[in-house]
């Protein structure tokens, strides 16, 4: 699908750098960038994300103790 977009000048400078950086299209940039801001806004993949990583670490009862309290620890100041 094509659509138009504005955009600041500098990030457009910035963009067509990287994509001659990387050998690839504007297009391709584009929607590689919008796919992963798109990945990193969704909170489910987030919550799956998270969950990975515990059930990864918490081999058992002395690790998931730990977890739980550095989970605790980073989460407190987040408003939900």
């Amino acid at each position: 699908m094509k659509t138009a977009v504005s955009i600041p000048d500098d990030v457009f400078q910035q963009a067509e750098r990287l994509a001659r950086q990387l050998q690839t299209s504007r297009s391709r940039l584009y929607s590689s960038a919008l796919k992963e801001f798109i990945a990193r806004h969704s909170d489910e993949a987030v919550t799956e994300a998270i969950n990975r990583v515990v059930d990864a670490i918490a081999s058992d009862d002395d690790d998931a103790a730990f977890v739980d309290a550095v989970a605790w620890h980073a989460l407190r100041p987040v408003e939900w």
